[in-house]
């Protein structure tokens, strides 16, 4: 009996806790409520972080003046000034935000973009553009909010039900002969975004004397004639150079965003499993957030280590975790192809035998989840999978080759072997490691890669190896385009970007150079 009973005394790293007669003292009660509630406050923010992190972008929108249904559009390429997870200088983004509120709406988009839909939560939804169902030709996406319970269109649209009220539209468009301009003028012209007017477009006429769909009245051919009409564009603004900020906090405040974010969705929005750590400190839906002075205290420690935590685990993910993406003894790493976008099944593999699932644990794989959240936005099938020629795929390293944090005011080098694996083309990009957003600099785009927009192309060595440079100075003799620049007393991380990545990458014949630091 001694395995299933409790001492009167367990020593513990809370201290002694004392249960006599088998039921602990009030001080002892105290104690490991406040353990529990520390101990919810951390996994409630390490969980909700996808949520967290779309609503403070949501809120930048709006402090910015960009609202709901308003298209940001980075003509000029995304700089610095936006404060964005992981952004980059490489193509043209369009984003915007989707209210579903008031009923299904209409995306229609324009050819030849890579794209994601997701909810309000970051769950995928779909991929309008070259990797979804319209293949890149542009296509009418119809999204359907939660309980809705009205009439839909017999075909016309690729229709999707959603969990949330609110979606997100993230696109990016590509250069052309190094000009934007063409991917602009295709998004300003072929982007639409309006209500859906049951009983006009997609639905028969026998359909609505045989199903009982009502169209709009008064029935005439105006009315018709009308709804056939192009609409109107959105309203575009501006994104190169606009101050905005999309990250979210790192104090207490964090727990007021998901607090707002529960709110403003049906409680059937939320996953359980994310659900419960928020209950468990006070964030439900329909009842009011207000923790009284020691929850404050507990909820501001829970913040400072559950963003410490997300920090270790973007920045140092254990090898064990499959991250690594050429072993252990690589700092390139990769936790999308070890967890897949839903964070539980790694991508299936792709060879001339078809595609072969790779099994899934049923276990999620909490930590590259936090890994991902804290370094990214945006989920995708086409973020983690290993078909080639379609998408992008991404190495982070946070270190040198030997392991050491990268700092701003030193000299290094990465080497990329010939024959760069990307189809479309491949880039490396600078971060801060405060904010995860492109580092600010006098150079202005941290980058450097194959395209000659917004700054050279780098430019390959006579054996076909591609170096790149990093450093607050550009070093003699090395080309503008093979330099990023760096700030002093800044730590700093890079990505590189293989777009339209080629069987040498996922079956690892071709792979990076670790970073160096120059002597």
């Amino acid at each position: 009996m001694e395995a299933v009973s409790t001492p009167e005394r367990v020593e513990t790293h809370l201290g002694t806790l004392e249960f006599p007669l088998g039921v602990p003292t009030d001080e002892t009660a105290d104690r490991l409520y406040e353990h529990l509630d520390r101990a919810h406050g951390v996994r409630a923010f390490l969980d909700a972080y996808s949520g967290v992190n779309l609503w403070a972008a949501r809120r930048g929108f709006l402090d910015a003046g960009i609202e709901d249904h308003d298209v940001l559009l980075f003509s000029e390429f995304m700089d610095p000034g936006t404060v964005l997870l992981t952004g980059n200088a490489d193509t043209v983004y369009f984003v915007t935000f989707l209210d579903l509120t008031e009923g299904p709406v209409v995306v229609e988009m324009p050819p030849l973009t890579l794209s994601f839909v997701n909810d309000l939560w970051f769950r995928w939804v779909t991929d309008p553009g070259m990797p979804g169902p319209d293949r890149g030709t542009g296509g009418s996406y119809l999204f359907v909010p939660p309980g809705y319970d009205g009439p839909l269109p017999e075909g016309g649209f690729f229709t999707h039900r959603v969990r949330t009220t609110r979606l997100i539209l993230g696109g990016r468009a590509f250069l052309e002969g190094d000009d934007p301009g063409p991917a602009v003028k295709r998004v300003r012209e072929g982007l639409r975004i309006h209500r859906y007017v049951p009983g006009l477009y997609g639905t028969s006429v026998a359909e609505i004397v045989t199903g009982g769909t009502a169209p709009p009245l008064p029935w005439t051919a105006e009315t018709w004639t009308a709804a056939l009409r192009r609409t109107d564009p959105p309203r575009f603004v501006e994104g190169t150079g606009l101050p905005l900020n999309t990250v979210p906090p790192a104090d207490a405040t964090y727990f007021d965003f998901a607090n707002e974010l529960v709110q403003d969705q049906a409680a059937g929005a939320l996953d359980p499993e994310i659900a419960g750590p928020l209950a468990a400190i006070g964030i439900v839906k329909g009842e009011p957030f207000a923790p009284d002075t020691r929850m404050r205290k507990i909820l501001a420690e829970a913040a400072a280590v559950g963003n410490a935590t997300a920090r270790t685990l973007a920045c140092r993910p254990r090898p064990s975790e499959g991250a690594h993406f050429y072993g252990a003894s690589s700092r390139w790493v990769n936790g999308l192809l070890a967890s897949g976008y839903d964070f539980m099944t790694p991508p299936a593999d792709i060879t001339d035998r078809g595609v072969e699932p790779r099994p899934s644990t049923g276990a999620r794989k909490l930590n590259l989840r936090s890994w991902w959240w804290y370094l990214a936005v945006g989920i995708s099938p086409t973020f983690a999978t290993r078909l080639t020629g379609v998408g992008s795929q991404y190495l982070f390293s946070f270190a040198d080759r030997e392991g050491r944090a990268l700092e701003g005011g030193k000299h290094y080098r990465l080497v990329l072997p010939p024959d760069i694996p990307a189809a479309r083309f491949w880039s490396c990009t600078v971060y801060d490691n405060q904010t995860r957003s492109m580092i600010d600099t006098p150079q202005r785009f941290p980058r450097a890669g194959s395209q000659g927009y917004p700054g050279p192309a780098a430019v390959a060595d006579t054996d076909g190896t591609t170096t790149v440079h990093f450093g607050p100075g550009r070093p003699d003799g090395v080309p503008e385009g093979n330099w990023i620049q760096t700030l002093p007393g800044r730590g700093w991380f890079v990505v590189l970007r293989l777009y339209s990545p080629l069987g040498p990458f996922f079956d690892k014949t071709w792979r990076p150079g670790e970073i160096e630091a120059v002597r």
